[in-house]
């Protein structure tokens, strides 16, 4: 049980990738902080805080469903004090909550640009400035963000600029976090996937069950997620991992079993 007694306060972590690292870092003892907007299930995306909360405590974790929308300040500071009252502490910050935009400048609506900067920039980093006091107290304190690799070349920018700009804040964030909190010895990482990954965002925004069926499943996330926690705080800092290359590095070479529909042809992610 390598994360036993360890607590884990996990964004976005009502369905897809949240949950699946909930669940993995559960099933080896991990305290989970479940921090969702979702008390009641939407059919088109399943899963709430508490339904998270239930599978974690089968799973051999301990879940605490935690309401909180990450644009309110209060509601994270609310969100924080729980998890602190409750266990105790935090040992692992993981930023997953995201809002998506795939539109082109002019048919971005400021609306939605404001929404995903909201929540991807500005949300991440109160989260993050409210953890930190718990963290530096922690043994071998992780912030981990689910943000992709940084490249200026303009065709990563230019198919959804309003976007593409809040994920890479995310990411920029990460390389400044590693410097900023590296006298405390948290270390600040990034991860992203490869391929795209079967999520209801990719149900229901990018491509329906043709793109679901050419994706990854989450436990690809869940495992790479694993593997990085482990590492020794002090050592491993401000990196922008891919899936694969972690993974690789844990000496996992299997990545069909991730497979939707093993022996397909997988749809390659947007930054990737």
């Amino acid at each position: 049980m390598l994360f036993k007694g360890k607590t884990a306060f996990i964004t976005g972590a009502s369905r897809g990738i949240g949950e699946a690292i909930a669940l993995k870092l559960a099933s080896e003892g991990a305290n989970i902080v479940v921090v969702a907007k979702s008390i009641t299930e939407d059919p088109r995306l399943g899963g709430t805080i508490h339904s998270v909360a239930q599978k974690v405590n089968e799973a051999g974790g301990k879940g605490l469903a935690v309401q909180c929308d990450i644009r309110d300040e209060e509601q994270i500071l609310a969100a924080v004090q729980q998890a602190i009252s409750v266990f105790g502490g935090i040992d692992i910050l993981v930023n997953n909550a995201s809002a998506i935009a795939l539109s082109n400048t002019e048919q971005t609506e400021t609306k939605r640009f404001d929404l995903v900067h909201a929540i991807n920039v500005r949300g991440t980093f109160l989260v993050t400035k409210h953890c930190v006091p718990f963290l530096r107290k922690a043994d071998n304190p992780h912030i981990l963000t689910l943000s992709p690799p940084l490249d200026m070349d303009p065709k990563w920018l230019s198919p959804f600029v309003g976007y593409t700009i809040s994920k890479y804040n995310m990411s920029m964030m990460t390389l400044g976090w590693s410097g900023e909190f590296k006298k405390y010895g948290i270390a600040a990482n990034s991860m992203w996937p490869v391929t795209t990954i079967a999520t209801s965002a990719v149900k229901n925004i990018l491509g329906g069950e043709l793109l679901m069926n050419m994706s990854r499943r989450p436990e690809i996330l869940a495992d790479t997620a694993f593997y990085i926690l482990q590492q020794p705080a002090k050592e491993c800092t401000g990196n922008l991992f891919l899936d694969e290359q972690v993974l690789k590095t844990a000496g996992i070479t299997d990545l069909d079993q991730y497979a939707v529909t093993p022996g397909k042809e997988l749809q390659r992610d947007l930054y990737v």
